[in-house]
């Protein structure tokens, strides 16, 4: 270690950085070729023999032709992105089994727009409300049966602060 001196230590880092730098740069690149859509297939393959045969200068030459068009389509792609995250997300925070199509406010100013116009029973609006809110009183909507010959009871907990029964019998 005594013939290499700390400046050249120095030295080699910075020259393993710098290559380092450029070979992201050179991904960069390629990966831009591909991706441009103004370019023909003559001249993405032209780009891509000057960026491998001569390197540091076909990559100089590509920042300094195409480098305002390339932060363009990257700026494009971080917002196609963005609008699809976006998307996903507006589609994943739906109300759980309605496929996406609203949030529990709006389900709720549905039902009652609904009862409202008479369309539903208080009975009715209790229920779907309960459905929508996940706090299943165990009310059933007027007009509803069991099934054939089914006869039993129950006791239902949560995690509120009551309990309820309730016994049924079907139509047979």
């Amino acid at each position: 270690m005594t013939d290499y001196p700390l400046l050249n230590l120095f030295w080699t880092m910075l020259e393993f950085f710098l290559w380092i730098l450029w070979l992201f740069l050179l991904f960069k690149v390629i990966s831009d070729i591909f991706r441009s859509h103004d370019m023909g297939g003559l001249a993405k393959a032209g780009w891509i023999v000057l960026v491998i045969l001569l390197p540091f200068l076909g990559i100089l030459l590509y920042v300094i032709v195409r480098g305002k068009s390339m932060a363009e389509r990257d700026r494009e792609q971080a917002r196609q992105t963005d609008a699809a995250v976006k998307q996903y997300i507006r589609d994943a925070a739906g109300a759980p089994g309605d496929g996406g199509s609203g949030s529990h406010v709006d389900q709720l100013a549905r039902l009652a727009d609904l009862k409202a116009s008479g369309a539903l029973t208080e009975h009715e609006y209790q229920a779907a409300k309960d459905r929508l809110l996940g706090t299943g009183t165990g009310v059933a909507p007027a007009g509803s049966t069991g099934s054939t010959g089914s006869t039993g009871t129950g006791t239902s907990t949560g995690t509120g602060t009551g309990t309820g029964t309730g016994t049924g019998s079907g139509v047979g």
